[in-house]
């Protein structure tokens, strides 16, 4: 009985050894979608960039995503330059989007426009006058906050957007050496979150 009563609790000691050790915590992935986008919900965002209230409803948030891609820029004749000098105008972004499980769901473009699928697709534009703020360093562009645009109504899970963010951007600002040609064109890499909310 003795032996039997040693077997089971050596037993016990063992699988205790091996369901702690399978819970134990995973290394975070601390460049993964999933990692930004948890870390985005813990900043301070700026009054200019943030959804307004809409007290007493208030809003919800449709959706966030991770873009991970580039900002697009082309050569340009600097007004006035003589000789012609030459400056970086933006022409577009071009951007993959990820969900909070690190799933690949859809794409940013010009426009510009968000699309996950054929039937969940929206537009944004500015407001008037531009709510931004700047990035956290000299690299990245803006953090903005957005409205759908005009004449464009969005669609599936977008319907009835009111607001579109941008926001923990890091790089994607045009480079700070100018173009040379007429012709001279650069891709900027560049990653953010986006969130999309809806006034209730």
């Amino acid at each position: 009985m003795k032996k039997n009563h040693f077997n089971a609790a050596t037993l016990l000691v063992a699988l205790s050894l091996v369901v702690a050790s399978c819970t134990h915590d995973k290394p975070v992935d601390t460049n993964s979608p999933a990692f930004h986008i948890a870390e985005a919900e813990k900043l301070t965002i700026p009054a200019a960039v943030d959804v307004p209230a809409n007290l007493p409803n208030g809003n919800t948030r449709v959706a966030t995503f991770y873009a991970d891609g580039v900002q697009k820029y082309k050569a340009q004749v600097k007004a006035g330059s003589d000789p012609v000098a030459f400056e970086w105008v933006f022409v577009a972004p071009q951007a993959d989007l990820y969900d909070g499980t690190n799933k690949k769901v859809g794409t940013h473009s010009a426009g510009p426009t968000w699309q996950l699928s054929a039937v969940d697709s929206i537009y944004g534009q500015a407001f008037n006058p531009a709510r931004t703020a700047p990035g956290n360093d000299a690299t990245s562009i803006d953090w903005l906050l957005l409205m759908p645009k005009a004449g464009k109504i969005p669609t599936g899970i977008f319907t009835n957007v009111s607001y579109l963010q941008r926001i923990a951007t890091k790089g994607g600002k045009a480079p700070t050496i100018p173009p040379v040609n007429a012709t001279d064109v650069v891709d900027v890499k560049y990653t953010a979150i986006y969130r999309f909310t809806k006034q209730n």
